[in-house]
């Protein structure tokens, strides 16, 4: 009797070989609720750290006051939830979730500017830009997150979240969600705005810049 040979997709595998990083695995609700807190405070703290290495001073990115910036945490975890059953092809994922992803973050720019009158970002002097609401270089960079966040990122959070308590973990999701809901609130009435924040300045100085005019920069400054 012949015994019969398995053909085991190579990712299949090695999520059987190491099931704390399975990413195809079924998660909770609160884990999501959470991851989606996680990764919006790991979009702030990347975008504050940028402008703390370039610019040397501490800004509070976002349109929002509290340590987070949802466009993340809704990429992530909407990545998570409709792209993860892709993942067995790495190249189909990233071409997905850079998609997914730059579609979000042009409605975003959109929205807020169409309701706020203001633009938080302006990629109009990047290269491949489309109204300079999106760029190649951010969508290579929330591709390569995202397939990091579906094959790692989210398992790692995953298994620590398993080990809080379920009481503890619904009061915290519960705790977050008022604390954001506050913030979504008064932020739309009172935005984060300011130099750094959003992109008025950024506009005026590359006139300023394109025009050559440094005369004219430099007085504006130390008015």
């Amino acid at each position: 009797m012949e015994a019969k040979t398995l053909n085991i997709h190579p990712a299949a595998a090695a999520a059987a070989a190491r099931p704390e990083l399975d990413y195809n695995r079924k998660y909770s609700i609160t884990s999501y609720i959470l991851m989606f807190f996680v990764i919006s405070f790991i979009g702030w703290l990347w975008e504050v750290g940028l402008h703390l290495v370039t610019d040397g001073s501490f800004v509070n990115r976002g349109s929002m006051f509290g340590p987070w910036l949802p466009i993340y945490g809704t990429g992530g975890v909407g990545a998570i939830i409709l792209l993860r059953r892709f993942g067995k092809n790495k190249i189909v994922l990233f071409l997905l979730v850079t998609a997914v992803c730059l579609t979000l973050e042009y409605f975003t720019s959109y929205y807020l500017e169409k309701t706020r009158g203001i633009r938080w970002w302006d990629y109009s002097n990047a290269f491949l830009n489309l109204h300079g609401r999106i760029c190649f270089k951010g969508g290579v960079t929330f591709g390569l997150g995202g397939c990091f966040g579906i094959y790692v990122l989210g398992p790692v959070l995953d298994n620590m979240f398993k080990k809080i308590p379920k009481g503890t973990k619904i009061t915290l999701c519960v705790v977050l969600i008022s604390l954001f809901g506050c913030d979504v609130v008064y932020s739309h009435f009172h935005p984060n705005t300011g130099e750094g924040i959003t992109t008025s300045s950024n506009i005026k100085l590359r006139s300023l810049c394109r025009l050559g005019n440094i005369e004219e920069l430099i007085f504006r400054k130390r008015g």
